[in-house]
């Protein structure tokens, strides 16, 4: 199994299970503040963790802002629809649909129509 006992779980670290709400906040969207979101920040606090997993709702007329990435990233729409940017080529998103944006893009996503826009955020980060 790969390295990893399945029923002793030896070979791995122990879970982390992670509550959303208790990492939910109201705030102005990143890169911009441009109108108000809802942020779970999931995988904060996780110890040694290799990854950001984050779950944002923008709501009506809010964006996180254009901005440069230094890792590659995706934006995976739950509900909702959003126009994606990455170095200036737009893309409309709807649920079921996902976004993958490369190192080194210019990226932002703003939320489009009546309901707020809920997306799944996660990339690559330095092991903590």
């Amino acid at each position: 199994m790969g390295g990893i006992d399945w029923a002793s779980g030896r070979g791995a670290r122990p879970m982390v299970v992670v509550d959303e709400e208790a990492k939910r906040v109201d705030e102005p969207p990143p890169h911009g503040k441009i109108g108000m979101s809802t942020a779970w920040r999931i995988t904060d606090g996780v110890p040694g963790r290799a990854m950001e997993y984050r779950k944002r709702a923008l709501h009506k007329g809010a964006a996180i802002g254009v901005h440069p990435i230094d890792h590659d990233e995706v934006y995976a729409v739950v509900s909702g629809e959003g126009e994606v940017v990455s170095d200036g080529v737009t893309a409309r998103l709807k649920p079921g649909m996902t976004a993958y944006l490369y190192t080194g893009a210019q990226v932002g996503i703003r939320q489009i129509g009546e309901d707020p826009l809920v997306l799944v955020i996660s990339y690559p980060i330095t092991v903590k």
